[in-house]
């Protein structure tokens, strides 16, 4: 029997929906349809709606799916708009400074929209059970919905905040701690994390249940998923405990795609819509992750990095004294005008004409009038203009329309039709790159592996001008319109656990990383199928474990493996070097590893270097890995630990501070091991240790390092 998973991401406008072939990736049906807002069951009348849609049109049964997840925007808009519960803080703390951090006041979400506190403080020796009661109490007596309790220490000692949280459960209230939401020191923004998550906990547990039990009058067996801020899923009971972490994951919906579905390794991606473009940054086969915010504070919540820019396919074009001066961020969309590219015949009796689209904005955007109407010059016309946009495109548009349309934009400046297109998408494209250029280089991504990769009906509109500017391919995704919900249909299940550790031992090692599985397995992740990289932050004193899962192990099991040849060929395109140079050099399990040489050139190509670069590839084309003057050793279990300390012995560096261990990585069967995150060769000995000494001796292991 087929097995198939479905994704659905709830917008603004339209509820959309997908349906993949758990094995092959293969994208078998899409939907769309209005959300349903209004309706008395919300958002969740929609998704039963789209999930009978594509079951009944496909001849799928309800048995058939074995992974459903939807991407909400609730969470976020609930803070945009202020729609959240007043809270209750119980604070325990030893001193003044202690009670400033704890009371956290009024959090600002947007301009005008605030989350209420209220709060009361207790000294952790003063504090009792009839105290705590009696705070509880008053606290709901000035309004409070949810309570929360923070204490100074609580990362170490919780006993105090679960005897607050207890006693309000008992008494039917939501409630929630510091502790349980994050295990870092830093404890007003613990506090204020703990503080944003319980003003979401009533309205999300209202639809958590809502979504849940549509899945189940459906008659789906599969526990609804649902989309995170970090680009995984969680289960529905977590998100009733964790709600925060549901805040900002529409961004992250197409980012999951982009890694999962599209197999990027190193890149960025852009989703362009009609009135912006959301820019993510991925390296070594991972998102990068940060701490978000809410209004203007900083928050434990982890989110992916994503750069929102009010440049699009609807953007339209601002003049002034005879030239383009601006593009954006004003939409067609929001001006109320159509595009001028999208008509089915060119208009006739085109003029100029500037005006003010909505209260606030310049009186300076550029429209035409016609006997067929009045429509914007945008950044679409702009691109279809330039044959940016393939004729199978979401986004191609009648070209002759909008030549015909430019013609009086382009007297007007005194150009050709294409060189004020240029000269617009010039514009844009820079405006882009003053985000993207920086992000590279804060994250340390090599641009000789970046390639850039566009989702979103608007994907074609900037992506191609952007790597033909600045030199880096550049493609759209397949199904670029629904990549978004391609990511929820595909997304991994994700946890990450960080802790305020000191030059954390093996036994802190080895202790967060049996927390974290217990955790992800603990959410449906089937166990053979987890991943989990350590990283140790030493500037910040911050241990770090990240574990991703499927809920579903298919072990690429109908997924067509590719030939050594087309694996050579795929890493060739990759590294932009002759075929002939690639080699396969060894294979474990699903994986190969791949050498290619590659000439750099420095001082205007007067000093030429021939430098080895590495890939990792999987039998199904995705390359979680690329490095630069790699060693590799293959060899069975049994002697991975003298592998493992020749590689170290090779590449590890020395200083005034001691020996700098290489990036380590280990690939075996289906799994990859990140250990690139240790520090020290006891940290890594005993990661590894963990795990594969419970392979079979004789399996074959692939150890990949090289210098940090």
């Amino acid at each position: 029997m087929r097995k198939v998973r479905i994704g659905i991401d709830v917008g603004g406008t339209f509820t959309d929906a997908v349906v993949i072939d758990n094995q092959t990736g293969e994208v078998i049906a899409k939907a769309k349809r209005p959300t349903t807002h209004h309706h008395e069951d919300g958002v969740a009348q929609g998704i039963v709606e789209i999930i009978n849609e594509v079951l009944t049109n496909n001849n799928i049964s309800p048995e058939q799916v074995v992974f459903i997840a939807h991407g909400t925007t609730q969470a976020t808009n609930a803070l945009l708009e202020g729609d959240v519960a007043k809270v209750g803080i119980i604070g325990i703390g030893k001193s003044k400074a202690a009670f400033n951090e704890l009371n956290v006041k009024h959090i600002e979400l947007a301009p005008g929209k605030f989350l209420e506190t209220e709060f009361s403080y207790f000294d952790v020796d003063e504090i009792t059970k009839d105290k705590a009661d009696q705070a509880i109490n008053e606290l709901v007596a000035k309004g409070c919905e949810v309570i929360v309790a923070s204490e100074a220490y609580a990362v170490d000692d919780p006993h105090l905040e679960k005897l607050v949280t207890e006693l309000a459960r008992e008494k039917g209230l939501y409630a929630t701690s510091g502790h349980e939401i994050s295990q870092l020191y830093g404890l007003r923004m613990r506090t204020r994390t703990a503080v944003v998550n319980a003003s979401l906990i009533p309205k999300m547990i209202e639809t958590a249940n809502m979504t849940e039990q549509v899945v189940k009058r459906v008659g789906i067996p599969s526990e609804l998923m649902i989309m995170r801020a970090d680009g995984g899923v969680m289960s529905v009971n977590e998100v009733r405990q964790r709600p925060i972490l549901t805040m900002l994951s529409g961004l992250a919906a197409g980012v999951a795609g982009a890694l999962m579905y599209e197999k990027i390794s190193d890149g960025v991606f852009f989703e362009v819509g009609g009135t912006s473009i959301d820019i993510s940054v991925i390296k070594d086969g991972k998102v990068i992750v940060n701490n978000a915010q809410v209004g203007k504070h900083k928050t434990y919540l982890k989110a992916l990095d994503v750069r929102t820019l009010g440049i699009a396919g609807g953007s339209m074009i601002r003049i002034g004294e005879g030239k383009i001066i601006d593009v954006g961020p004003r939409s067609a969309h929001l001006a109320d005008k159509h595009y001028e590219c999208f008509v089915d015949a060119p208009v006739t009796n085109a003029k100029l004409k500037e005006i003010t689209p909505l209260p606030g904005d310049s009186p300076d955007h550029a429209i035409i009038t016609s006997d067929q109407g009045d429509y914007a010059y945008t950044l679409a016309g702009a691109a279809n203009i330039l044959g940016y946009v393939p004729e199978d495109d979401y986004a191609h548009a009648n070209v002759e329309a909008a030549r015909v349309a430019w013609q009086p934009l382009a007297e007007y400046c005194g150009k050709t039709v294409e060189e004020v297109a240029r000269e617009v998408m010039d514009i844009a494209c820079e405006k882009i790159w003053n985000i993207v250029g920086p992000m590279i280089k804060e994250y340390e991504v090599n641009p000789e592996y970046i390639e850039f990769v566009g989702g979103g009906g608007s994907a074609a509109i900037t992506t191609f001008a952007l790597g033909e500017k600045y030199g880096f391919k550049a493609k759209t995704a397949k199904n670029a319109p629904y990549i978004s919900t391609i990511g929820v249909a595909m997304a991994m299940v994700r946890e990450q656990i960080e802790r305020s550790v000191v030059d954390p031992s093996s036994s802190d090692i080895q202790k967060i990383r049996a927390d974290i599985m217990d955790q992800i397995v603990a959410q449906g992740a089937k166990e053979e199928s987890v991943e989990i990289a350590i990283e140790v932050d030493k500037q910040r004193n911050i241990l770090i474990a990240t574990a991703t899962g499927a809920t579903e192990f298919s072990n690429d099991g109908g997924v067509e493996n590719l030939t050594e040849e087309a694996i050579t060929a795929k890493v060739a395109d990759v590294f932009s070097v002759d075929r002939k140079l690639v080699q396969a050099k060894a294979q474990s399990g699903a994986f190969h590893i791949v050498k290619a040489p590659k000439e750099s050139r420095k001082l205007f190509n007067l000093i030429r270097k021939t430098e080895e670069h590495y890939a990792v590839v999987k039998n199904d084309g995705m390359i979680p890995l690329k490095l630069k003057g790699a060693q590799f050793i293959k060899t069975a279990r049994s002697g991975y630990g003298d592998a493992l300390n020749t590689l170290v012995a090779q590449l590890s560096s020395y200083s005034d501070a001691g020996q700098t261990i290489p990036k380590v990585y280990a690939f075996t069967g289906s799994r990859m091991f990140d250990y690139s995150g240790l520090f020290s060769t006891d940290q890594l000995s005993s990661m590894m240790s963990m795990d594969l000494e419970h392979l079979d001796a004789q399996q074959d292991i692939l150890l990949v390092a090289a210098k940090k």
